[in-house]
């Protein structure tokens, strides 16, 4: 390994994100945060302007609210550089990808990465929500470098990751990636097998999915549903808001994930789930899904 990059000893200094949406952003921001050099690359010039002004505006939120203070922010806006080329990743320790949930989109990053990634025990993460690690890791030459590291929305303020191991994966590599994890990036790291949903939305979907059906059976109004979980279960959201919140074509892919690797029923996506999807009803992001919300 070169004396530069040293990855396994814990000191990845140089980071890049694939994607620049809600969830990429959020990962660029709390590299940014921990004083890491961070490069984002979109699809193209103008999706990596967008995925500036999400950082900054964030960052801009976090003052507001007294949870960063200006110079703090100015200083993790200026460590950042956004761009519309894989290239410009060629000499990242560790890069995570969190594009589109689409098995073949992500297939494709990684099978470019391996050829652009100039060091060959820099490692490659995906912030996939269900798709198989191995599948990824096999579109690479080194499938050993590859592992999940999946991230929460909204990723500045939730401190989860769960790391999520291939068959491949190298010890050496969970280290690297704990250590990036805990230590850097100051997250509570679990780990999990390569099964789709992992640990967390292996619980929550279906739990999700039964939410959409009772909705859909006129059962309980949304706001019904919703309201009983928050005040009888004492959870902080109900189902149908925090689908609305991950956004719901979000959750109907990684159904339709679960359901493809385990065909549990309690896994399909119901009916109107697919509807909404089709009908570009995606929750928050859209301004409207189970409830309806001010985009601005």
């Amino acid at each position: 390994m070169s004396a530069s990059l040293q990855t396994v000893s814990g000191s990845v200094q140089r980071v890049g994100v694939v994607g620049g949406g809600q969830m990429g952003a959020g990962i660029a921001e709390v590299c940014a945060r921990a004083g890491l050099d961070t490069v984002v690359c979109e699809a193209d010039a103008a999706a990596a302007r967008g995925a500036r002004e999400r950082v900054a505006a964030s960052l801009e939120r976090a003052v507001r609210r007294g949870r960063l203070d200006r110079v703090r922010a100015e200083d993790a806006l200026a460590r950042l550089v956004f761009t519309g080329s894989l290239d410009d990743l060629a000499d990242r320790q560790l890069v995570v990808e969190a594009a589109v949930e689409n098995a073949d989109v992500k297939t494709g990053i990684f099978a470019a990465l391996d050829k652009i990634v100039e060091d060959p025990e820099a490692v490659l993460a995906t912030n996939t929500s269900a798709i198989p690690v191995m599948r990824l890791g096999m579109a690479t030459q080194r499938a050993d470098r590859v592992l999940g590291l999946h991230f929460f929305n909204p990723v500045p303020v939730m401190p989860l990751v769960e790391i999520v191991t291939s068959l491949h994966t190298s010890a050496e590599t969970v280290r690297t990636a704990e250590d990036f994890a805990t230590a850097t990036l100051g997250k509570t790291a679990i780990r999990s097998q390569d099964r789709s949903g992992f640990v967390v939305n292996a619980l929550l979907i279906p739990y999700l999915l039964a939410a959409i059906r009772m909705a859909e059976s006129g059962f309980a109004t949304a706001a019904d549903v919703d309201a009983g979980m928050e005040l009888g279960c004492a959870h902080p959201m109900g189902p149908l808001k925090l689908a609305d919140l991950i956004g719901l074509d979000t959750v109907a892919a990684i159904a339709e994930s679960l359901y493809g690797e385990f065909k549990e029923p309690l896994y399909a996506p119901p009916p109107l789930l697919q509807r909404m999807v089709e009908a570009g009803l995606l929750g928050r992001k859209t301004g409207r899904g189970f409830h309806t919300y001010d985009r601005g």
